[in-house]
């Protein structure tokens, strides 16, 4: 029998789809997991040889799964080969992520290439760390007025010629595509993104709320970073923001760090998105888990001060930041007012259920993939597993 045969029973608070087991076990063997119930009805048939963690007062809680990152500890995936691959998903496995999309950052077709060809080639040969689901490409189809820390210089109008081509190299690699919905040829893209599966996620965008709502009607499903870098909330003029509160259609990625968007403001999302459609990101640059100092973001040069990243030729704008998984999970707990189990289903399930990957991960049920946390009393991490296998 290999060493990844052997089961490994996890002892402790587990977090289920129907709530917490106060005294409950996870078994996993191989990949997957084998039983999550509690611990008293465990099959005796796992106890023999297996690795036991008794972490009794402890959370047992699903792995993170973060669709908006551009890169961490150093590096970024824009410029990524596979070594640096390793590094991105180590790190933010290290902070909870067990699952992740290589973001793109507004740029000319051949760099976008690159990453598309890197990442498909990681997934090939087997991915150690965090998973790299597939891309999610931020742009280049974006409105210049509301570019953020992305490079207006290489906005275009939506192309279909691209999408297909890299889908026809690349069937399923892509699984998100940011797109300002009021630019040239956007509802088609939309279409063709719906078609395909892909998410249409609008962003960097000054569509008003009635371009918004059209654009839902031909397929759009989501938005980025929700109140960033898009027309804001009126009551005379609700803009992109009143069509993302209004319409449930619409899942809504939060940054929750304190900064992007106010812990108040969050709350009211919150509350507005219930129905699996609240998502937390972090979109993390590669400053995330270094000290403060001088970075680029995609081919902008950035400056990081007390871990709050701009642009450095204008301070007023936010580059995306250096916020963790876990982190974000604290903050929507501590500062935001959300359940254990609801901020989980933010983290966790809902970006599952976004990136059609629910069947497999999200939530911790037999049958899934073995990608779990284990947390103490104060919400620090205490071990991750993913697909099984213990990586810190």
């Amino acid at each position: 029998m290999s060493n990844d045969a052997v089961p490994q029973l996890i002892y402790g608070k587990l977090l289920t789809p129907h709530g917490f087991i106060d005294h409950g076990v996870l078994a996993l063997e191989g990949e997957n997991i084998v039983y999550a119930g509690e611990a008293q009805w465990l099959p005796s048939r796992y106890m023999d040889g297996a690795v036991k963690v008794e972490a009794v007062d402890q959370y047992i809680i699903p792995g993170f799964i973060d669709v908006h990152v551009h890169g961490g500890y150093g590096q970024d995936f824009m410029d990524a080969g596979q070594e640096e691959l390793d590094t991105i998903t180590k790190f933010h496995c290290s902070q909870g992520t067990t699952t992740m999309l290589a973001t793109t950052m507004t740029a000319p077709k051949q760099a976008i290439d690159k990453v598309l060809e890197e990442v498909n080639t990681y997934q090939k040969r087997g991915m150690p760390y965090a998973q790299l689901s597939g891309v999610h490409l931020e742009g280049p189809f974006v409105n210049p007025k509301w570019c953020g820390a992305q490079n207006p210089e290489h906005m275009i109008p939506a192309n279909l010629s691209w999408l297909n081509e890299w889908e026809s190299k690349y069937p399923g690699l892509i699984k998100q595509v940011t797109l300002a919905p009021e630019g040239e040829g956007a509802l088609e893209a939309i279409l063709w993104l719906r078609k395909h599966n892909i998410t249409a996620a609008l962003g960097h965008t000054d569509a008003t709320y009635d371009e918004v709502k059209a654009a839902v009607e031909m397929g759009l499903n989501q938005c980025v970073h929700c109140f960033n870098a898009m027309t804001p909330l009126h009551h005379r003029n609700p803009g992109a923001v009143g069509a993302i509160l209004s319409d449930e259609r619409i899942r809504a990625e939060i940054i929750a760090d304190g900064v992007h968007v106010h812990p108040a403001v969050v709350t009211i999302l919150a509350r507005l998105k219930q129905n699996n459609n609240l998502i937390l990101i972090t979109d993390a640059m590669s400053a995330t888990g270094l000290c403060d100092g001088e970075y680029m973001l995609g081919d902008l040069p950035v400056i990081v001060h007390e871990g709050i990243a701009t642009l450095r030729d204008n301070e007023g704008a936010l580059a995306g930041s250096t916020l963790t998984m876990i982190k974000g999970y604290r903050y929507l707990i501590h500062n935001v007012g959300l359940t254990l189990e609801e901020a989980s289903q933010v983290a966790s399930l809902n970006p599952a259920i976004s990136l059609g990957i629910a069947q497999r991960t999200g939530t911790l049920e037999v049958g899934k993939q073995g990608d779990v946390l284990l947390l103490d009393k104060d919400l620090e991490l205490q071990g991750v597993w993913v697909k099984g296998k213990k990586i810190s």
